[in-house]
This record gives C-alpha cells, structure tokens and sequence, in this order.
C-alpha cells in the first residue's frame, strides 16, 4: 500500500511539472496605455497603469503607489505622481489593482515624453522583486521635439526611431541604458497588446487580435548587440511593448533580488489606402 501510495504521489508530481511546462510563457510587463500616439491636435487623453500579460490578457498584478509618474515636453518636466488614482483592472482571468490619469491636457505641438518608475513588486514564484521603469511617447502634429532624449531613468530604453510613427513592417531600434550607460547584449523581452483594452469599463477585450502558433510566439526575446543597441520588425499594426530584463543599476530590494527594467511602448499602424 505504500508502495502504490508513493507510486501516485509521484505521478501527480510529474502531472504537475508537465501542465507547468505546458503554460504559455507569457511576459510581466508595465502597461502605460492610451489609445492613439500620433495626435493633430492637442486636448485631454487619459492613460491607464496596468501591470498585466498583455499578449493573452492574462493575470494582472496587484500595483503599490507609483514612485514616479512625469513628463517631458520640450526639456519640461512636469510630476504627474499625485494625479494619479486607483481602478480594478480586469484580465481575461482575475482583476487587479491598476491606476489612471484621466484628463491630461496636451498644451502645444511637439512630443510628450510619459515616464512611470512603478513601486518594486514582488513576484512570490520567482522570490523576486521586480520593477519596470516604464515610457511611452505621445506626439502632437508632427513636430518632433522629445521623442530621442534620455529622461534619467535608472533603467531606460532609449530610442533611435520615433514610436509613434512606424508603419507595419517597420524596423524600430532602441538603445537599453543602464544608469546612462548602454547595456552590452541586454536581452529583451517582446510582446504584442493582443486584447484591446476597455478605457471605459477597464479591463481587456475577450477577443483577441492574433492566434500564437506556439508559445515562443507569446512573449519573443532578442538581444541588443555590443552597443546595447536592438533591432525588431513589427509585423502587425498595434501596441509593441520592449522590455530589457534587470539592467538597472539597483539589484536589492527588501532584502531580496530586484530585476530592474527598461519597458518601451511602440505602436505600428497600417498604411491607409486610397
């Protein structure tokens, strides 16, 4: 009987490490969303913080207050910390805790550098920190002012096209900096906003936009070269987030390993016919 009895512990233990391997591998990564980034005119936007998987609009993290929330606008940096509030996200699987800043007004042409250092979360699975120093770059009528400048994020990608103009197809390159310092061989996390998000009702549309044909498909990795310089192709229109893993220079927090990262958001959009 005890025999049999270890006999069935075991199998369910390698059931267990099989459905484990079976899950897609799906990224953590720092959304900061609003809908469009190429504007012709200034006016209110409003943005959503949401910690989540946002390939399979999977499980969202509960997020703590944000360290910092900015941005920069022709060498003008003005604290959006305080302007921020709290909302329930909801994925496709659970809600978590998320925040918004609603009506921001875009005064005047150029771009408008939105920058958030969330507080470090912690990833119980893992017995790690993690904190993803995050930025997404909004443009009003074509004037560039902002969109290749470093903002000092201890993490930080920087990047070498304009994220809000790239066509589908479009290569875009960035630069992973470290305190300032181009990172050498980063590696790069890749995901693409696969469920729209609801900015009415806060939560990820049920429908998805692609079908992955394996799980290497839901969170794709890649490395910068020598220079901490990386390339991507982006071949569907929509939200592209680029996330290089623990390449700031903070590496503990409460006594345990931080992964401090650079995220940037690109969206690609389709060539309008005539």
């Amino acid at each position: 009987m005890k025999q049999q009895g270890l006999k069935q512990v075991f199998a369910v233990m390698v059931l267990a490490l099989v459905l484990g391997a079976a899950l897609p591998a799906a990224a953590h990564f720092q959304m900061l969303y609003t809908p469009e980034c190429a504007l012709s005119r200034g006016g209110l936007i409003d943005f959503k913080l949401v910690f989540t998987h946002p390939f399979e609009a999977g499980h969202t993290m509960d997020m703590g207050t944000p360290e910092r929330f900015f941005v920069v606008h022709k060498e003008q940096r003005e604290d959006l910390t305080k302007e921020v509030k709290p909302i329930t996200w909801t994925s496709l699987t659970n809600s978590g805790k998320a925040w918004e800043l609603t009506g921001y007004r875009l005064k005047g042409m150029g771009d408008f550098v939105f920058c958030m250092v969330p507080a470090p979360y912690y990833e119980g699975s893992e017995d790690i920190f993690i904190q993803q120093c995050t930025k997404m770059i909004v443009n009003v009528a074509g004037a560039p002012t902002d969109w290749d400048a470093e903002v000092g994020l201890p993490a930080e990608i920087v990047p070498l096209a304009k994220p809000y103009a790239q066509w589908t197809g479009n290569v875009f390159q960035g630069v992973v900096k470290s305190a300032g310092k181009p990172v050498p061989f980063a590696e790069i996390e890749v995901e693409f906003l696969n469920h729209e998000p609801d900015m009415k009702a806060n939560r990820f549309a049920a429908a998805a936009a692609v079908e992955a044909p394996q799980d290497a498909f839901v969170t794709m990795t890649i490395r910068a070269d020598a220079n901490g310089t990386f390339t991507f192709a982006m071949p569907k229109a929509g939200w592209w987030g680029f996330c290089a893993l623990g390449v700031g220079p903070d590496t503990e927090h409460d006594g345990k390993e931080l992964s401090q990262d650079a995220v940037i958001w690109v969206k690609a959009v389709d060539p309008a016919g005539k």
